[in-house]
């Protein structure tokens, strides 16, 4: 991989992002649906510096300086690192002629880190077995992640035009 694909793929997964977060603001405005509280993602990223990796409850957890911030910028550079892994994974010629359906599969595999990773480490559960409205709850992280895979490929389709 070159070092402009590799800038392409990371501009591919910010773009990506920044479209499920547009999203995400349309979904709230409209539906008055909450999304995802990217502030507990920076409170759990800052408390693994003193060695804590889970919590029972995110929310009730001690909010930290700048978790905001963190939680924000972590989300877009994971969405880097999702797009850097799968052009390396599809292959660097996805770059070239985009293909709709293994980014939108791509986007639904990516369900994975959060169904078995975050939501168990915020204390919502494997699957957001804990919180109030489980399967309502798997229905946004399906539909968000889908929607990044949609994003990767019109995404693609932007660089490829400019």
């Amino acid at each position: 991989m070159t070092f402009l694909q590799f800038i392409q793929a990371i501009v591919i997964g910010l773009v990506a992002t920044f479209l499920i977060d547009i999203w995400s603001y349309f979904f709230k405005k409209c539906f008055n649906q909450t999304t995802l509280n990217f502030c507990f993602v920076g409170r759990w990223a800052l408390t693994m510096a003193s060695g804590q990796f889970k919590h029972v409850d995110i929310a009730a957890s001690e909010a930290k300086e700048r978790e905001c911030v963190v939680g924000w910028i972590l989300h877009y550079i994971i969405g880097a690192l999702f797009s850097l892994f799968f052009v390396l994974l599809i292959g660097k010629e996805w770059m070239t002629s985009p293909l709709f359906l293994p980014a939108c599969l791509f986007g639904l595999f990516s369900t994975v880190m959060p169904f078995f990773v975050m939501q168990p480490a915020l204390g919502l559960g494997v699957m957001a077995v804990n919180t109030a409205k489980p399967n309502q709850a798997r229905l946004k992280t399906l539909t968000t992640h889908l929607l990044f895979g949609v994003g990767l490929y019109l995404s693609a389709q932007f660089v490829l035009f400019i």
